[in-house]
């Protein structure tokens, strides 16, 4: 077991878990020529449209099981979040900036698995971690104000494939 990233495997089943959810192990280029594909079928925009909710689902759920696995509260569960993901080779998270009462944040992305498999490729290619985002902070808001929770939307606000040191996704509440 890594002692960094907990890592258990079945011997009976080979189903490989960290914090007792499953998990999947695959080479970076895999999948990224997978998400290529879709994009390239679907369109960008639509792709990204799809990716979205998915995404946020799967935040929300993964911050509400850690949450309970762990005992962590407010942004120390979506900090937790950031390490998790580091740790998995999407890239180096970590927070510019974060208020949950306000459900505002900026993230930094360095090293990105998708800017890092594509080294020729120019824009926004993180696009799918916006709905991430979105569903760590409503997880947090939800849990911290559960009475008045602030619901969130998430952006790439600029990529490390367009030039810059690093990516950065802005979370902001949803106006009505």
């Amino acid at each position: 077991m890594n002692p960094l990233l907990p890592i258990d495997v079945d011997e009976n089943t080979g189903v490989w878990t960290t914090d007792g959810l499953p998990m999947l192990y695959v080479p970076r280029h895999f999948f990224t020529n997978n998400h290529l594909a879709v994009e390239e079928a679907l369109g960008r925009a639509r792709y990204s449209e799809i990716l979205y909710p998915a995404g946020h689902r799967s935040a929300y759920f993964w911050c509400e099981k850690e949450a309970q696995t762990h005992g962590l509260s407010g942004l120390a569960v979506f900090e937790h979040y950031l390490k998790r993901l580091s740790q998995r080779g999407w890239g180096l998270f970590e927070f510019i900036s974060a208020d949950a009462a306000t459900g505002q944040a900026q993230i930094s992305l360095r090293n990105s698995s998708f800017v890092l498999q594509q080294p020729q490729a120019h824009g926004r290619l993180c696009y799918m971690f916006e709905g991430w985002f979105a569903g760590a902070m409503d997880f947090v808001s939800q849990q911290t104000n559960p009475a008045s929770p602030v619901k969130t939307k998430s952006i790439e606000s600029q990529c490390a494939a367009e030039g810059h040191e690093y990516c950065i996704f802005t979370v902001s509440p949803v106006t009505p």
